[in-house]
């Protein structure tokens, strides 16, 4: 059976180009699938279990739709939705993942991550993302209405914009050292992330012996996944045009 891997989709009412393309890709490619992990930045922005909208039903219903049809579903927090809390999972039949979380795939002990935290020479990404992954950041924060919630989201968004206007391509890429001490300290050969928007496979060497590390695409204009079967993994992309009704 298929395993798939997909990130980034920054599903948005903004564009609904993508929320097609994605249903699209659960009637083709993902009801036909043992497991599909989402690893992290599946929405553009989520500002807790509690909120409500035609985009947040339409997925949740699709989302349900497929692992009723007995799809084993995963997702990952990104640095856009790290708020999807169990009450979300539990709607749609999904697991929530920690970020980072080992899998055995193909008979292979393999690291799964959005990949933000491998981004480390941004330093001041890094102090961002350490606040708002603090418990109390986030326990205060879904406090609020969900109004001024959605006026915070916003706001972080823009913030985050402008801030990366003005930063240097390799900065926001991951950081060699610490995807090998990462791959390392969780004893695997084969790293599946995203978040860099880098679509590649990338060959490694660690203690001498092969490794890999897979990033995801986005999917701003095509749909990017990773599939695995028993006798081979494939990075792949279909442009919009490809799916669309």
């Amino acid at each position: 059976m298929t395993s798939l891997f997909i990130s980034d989709l920054h599903l948005d009412e903004k564009r609904p180009d993508i929320t097609r393309a994605f249903f699209d890709f659960l009637r083709s490619h993902a009801s036909k699938a043992q497991t599909l992990y989402i690893l992290g930045d599946f929405f553009e922005a989520w500002i807790g279990d509690d909120d409500r909208s035609d985009l947040i039903d339409q997925v949740s219903a699709e989302l349900k739709n497929l692992t009723n049809k007995g799809v084993a579903l995963y997702i990952m927090h990104g640095n856009r939705d790290f708020l999807i809390g169990r009450q979300f999972c539990n709607t749609v039949g999904a697991e929530l993942l920690s970020d980072p979380t080992v899998i055995e795939l193909n008979g292979e002990a393999t690291l799964l991550m959005h990949g933000d935290s491998l981004c480390s020479d941004d330093q001041e990404y890094m102090q961002f993302r350490k606040m708002l992954r603090s418990a109390d950041w986030q326990k205060e924060a879904l406090a609020k209405p969900l109004e001024e919630r959605r006026v915070i989201a916003q706001h972080l968004r823009m913030a985050s914009s402008e801030a990366n206007s003005n930063k240097a391509e390799d900065i926001m890429d991951v950081n060699p050292d610490d995807v090998i001490r990462e791959m390392q300290n969780h004893q695997c050969h084969r790293l599946i992330h995203g978040h860099t928007h880098r679509p590649m496979r990338h060959p490694l060497s660690i203690g001498g012996k092969p490794a890999e590390r897979i990033v995801l695409g986005d999917w701003d204009n095509a749909i990017w996944f990773l599939s695995a079967d028993d006798r081979d993994l494939k990075l792949e992309k279909i442009p919009f045009s490809s799916t669309a009704h």
